[in-house]
């Protein structure tokens, strides 16, 4: 028993993934860092609620309510919402008042509350309606084009548009991505080398600071239920 995930990715230029979550018999677990911004939507013994998550520059033990049901939407990295900095979200979040099973308010309107299915129609009208905004020059830094702005420029609107800098965006996507290969098995010297950390100590500092994690830990999984990315879970 613990957090079952399930994740697809998503056709949606505006969408990085959609998640479905239940919990059993678990009432907290440790989030890992992340740099993304999104809406989760759930319900717990008949009520509805919705919230606005945020990126997060490190590992902290988060609250699970038992029983519950998730569906989630994590937005591509650049991407904003009008009538809330990303800046504001990070290393926090926002419930979103007035929700019932069947819709929620954000911006000023109401929107039918999505199913797993319905993510990309309903992410579809918010960037119709304007509520879902997006700066193109944090996709060009992303690819690693040079944009045709200073570099405080670059680095000031890609800051305000994600609330994180280039620097640590990059970070906390490689530590991601080490922990998920050393859960699904690999070797430690495999993944430093594979993924250009310095040495063994490197990664390690990396693992504690944005996973709450030592690699032995991950490839053995004790520690309780912690969310390595948004398709998978383990626990002790």
């Amino acid at each position: 028993m613990g957090l079952r995930f399930e994740t697809r990715a998503s056709d949606s230029p505006w969408v990085d993934s959609v998640w479905t979550c239940t919990s059993e018999r678990v009432t907290e677990m440790t989030s890992v860092a992340a740099v993304r911004w999104g809406l989760v939507f759930w319900q717990r013994d008949g009520r509805a609620y919705a919230a606005i998550t945020g990126p997060e520059t490190g590992t902290a033990t988060a609250p699970v309510p038992e029983g519950a049901s998730f569906v989630g939407v994590e937005f591509a990295v650049g991407t904003s919402l009008r009538a809330v900095p990303t800046p504001s979200l990070v290393d926090g979040g926002v419930e979103l008042p007035d929700t019932t099973r069947g819709s929620f308010r954000l911006d000023g309107h109401r929107w039918e509350t999505p199913g797993p299915d319905d993510i990309e129609a309903l992410v579809d009208r918010l960037v119709r309606s304007g509520t879902v905004v997006r700066d193109p020059l944090v996709a060009e830094v992303l690819r690693g084009h040079r944009p045709e702005v200073s570099g405080r420029t670059a680095e000031r609107r890609f800051r305000a548009a994600t609330g994180l800098t280039h620097g640590t965006v990059r970070q906390v996507e490689r530590v991601r991505s080490a922990a998920v290969a050393l859960a699904a098995g690999e070797r430690v010297a495999d993944v430093v080398h594979r993924l250009g950390y310095f040495d063994e100590p490197h990664l390690a500092r990396a693992l504690r600071r944005y996973v709450g994690r030592t690699a032995r830990q991950l490839r053995e999984g004790p520690g309780g239920a912690i969310a390595l990315d948004l398709d998978q879970a383990l626990s002790a």
